[in-house]
């Protein structure tokens, strides 16, 4: 697994939180990639927009389990390796997992694929979006899931009230 981190940026003092903090873990698409990148997820987010063993952590870590098993399910003939980026900042959490299999997922309500549909849920009880996107260089896509923070939660937190569930 690969890890790269960008920095926040923005920041006008050390004080101030930052505005946006990245990471983009790169996994092999083998069956054990969704231990490994929900263990390094949850190790990436820790102390960020996502406590662990809080409900929003569950949460989390429930979509990048299930994004990363459809990829190596779906993508894995055609792309050896899939990107997952964690992007958090100004009361967002986007989750994104990208290969290079240029099929995309059916996300209408009525499509197969119970997985999704549960995914898709999940974040919307947190007042957010689940979308596909095609690359921008080549072949391939990245399945987005973008959630609101709950309020309160690490320097992120923001948006809504209600505490920590949906």
């Amino acid at each position: 697994m690969i890890r790269r981190l960008g920095p926040a940026a923005g920041t006008a003092s050390e004080s101030d939180a930052p505005s946006v903090w990245w990471c983009v873990l790169t996994v092999p698409l083998v069956p054990q990639a969704v231990r490994q990148t929900r263990r390094d997820t949850a190790m990436s987010l820790s102390g960020r927009a996502v406590p662990p063993g809080s409900v929003f952590g569950g949460t989390v870590l429930l979509v990048v389990s299930e994004l990363v098993t459809n990829t190596v399910r779906h993508a894995s003939r055609r792309s050896p390796t899939a990107d997952v980026t964690l992007a958090v900042g100004e009361g967002e959490l986007a989750v994104g997992v990208a290969d290079r299999d240029p099929r995309l997922p059916d996300l209408s309500p009525g499509a197969p694929g119970a997985g999704l549909r549960t995914v898709a849920g999940l974040v919307a009880g947190y007042g957010g979006s689940l979308t596909v996107e095609r690359q921008a260089r080549g072949p391939g896509k990245a399945v987005v899931a973008r959630f609101r923070v709950p309020e309160g939660m690490g320097p992120y937190g923001g948006g809504r009230t209600g505490g920590d569930g949906p």
